[in-house]
């Protein structure tokens, strides 16, 4: 069926499906809030890691309907920015940074404006084709997963059916001291923020060799994580979290990835570019990256 322009409905449903995953990262960024604001953090740190596996999806499905536009492009960083900036920071203020006072929400504010940084470079980096390979800085959904990989680990240690009575009785009460969480989290949101804005080389997922790895090892890899992931869910994703984030600095000082230069990014915005878009193949309604 085609409308009084000639185009085809089922070309526009191309376009529409991509955007329409973008808005439901949208939803659980502002889930999240919302169940921050109820004290509900498990759920709110959920939330975000729902956010990102549909952060993850409509950039995939965009390239195979073949939906890529300019405007899922803008929509994508924009919803970015409310669920990965945005949302982690008001999550980690309301966990416990407001009983500092300006110290907690300073704090968080430097962890959102440094994602939104992180996003508007990732933007003209693609603009100028400078963004393919490997991410120059944090990816903006890796530090909200390490926000709410925290928090999702913290709430599981509070309750009784957390499953973590077998660490020492001193652990578990330094661990549910909250005025040590608040200086953790003093200390973690910044360090996202200056870990986003780095030009620290973090690999993408096409940096990944698994090419040497013999299929049946690699099959008891993948089994032994999942089983790990059954028992202590909360902690083997935090460690994975904080792995990641951490991997690029370590790289980096070791000297086994060099710094990715960024000073393109404020050249005249009048001279004529082709955004491909995405961080990892080109990022066209939206996807992973950032």
């Amino acid at each position: 069926m085609q409308t009084k322009s000639g185009k085809s409905m089922l070309g526009g449903a191309v376009y529409v499906l991509p955007n329409l995953l973008t808005s439901g990262n949208l939803f659980f960024g502002f889930l999240c809030m919302i169940r921050s604001l109820d004290g509900q953090f498990a759920w709110a740190a959920v939330a975000i890691f729902i956010a990102a596996l549909f952060d993850m999806l409509d950039g995939r499905v965009a390239r195979i309907t073949k939906g890529t536009s300019e405007f899922g492009v803008q929509y994508d960083s924009l919803c970015d920015a409310v669920s990965f900036g945005v949302a982690p920071a008001f999550m980690m203020y309301q966990f416990g940074l407001f009983d500092v006072g300006r110290l907690g929400w300073a704090a968080c504010f430097m962890y959102l404006a440094c994602g939104t940084l992180r996003l508007a470079r990732f933007n003209v980096q693609s603009s100028i084709g400078k963004a393919g390979g490997d991410f120059t800085g944090l990816p903006i959904p890796m530090a909200a997963a390490a926000v709410a990989s925290w928090i999702l680990l913290m709430d599981a240690i509070d309750s009784p059916t957390g499953g973590y009575d077998w660490l020492p009785a001193g652990v578990l009460e330094l661990l549910s001291d909250q005025g040590l969480r608040n200086v953790f989290m003093l200390f973690l949101a910044p360090a996202l923020g200056i870990a986003m804005v780095s030009n620290f080389a973090y690999r993408s997922h096409k940096s990944l060799k698994i090419k040497g790895i013999r299929p049946f090892r690699l099959l008891v890899l993948i089994t032994g994580l999942i089983g790990c992931l059954a028992y202590q869910t909360e902690l083997v994703v935090f460690v994975l979290s904080f792995g990641y984030a951490l991997s690029g600095l370590i790289e980096g000082v070791a000297g086994w990835r060099k710094p990715i230069e960024d000073d393109e990014i404020f050249q005249s915005s009048h001279e004529d570019h082709t955004y491909d878009g995405h961080e990892d193949d080109s990022r066209p309604s939206g996807g992973d990256r950032h």
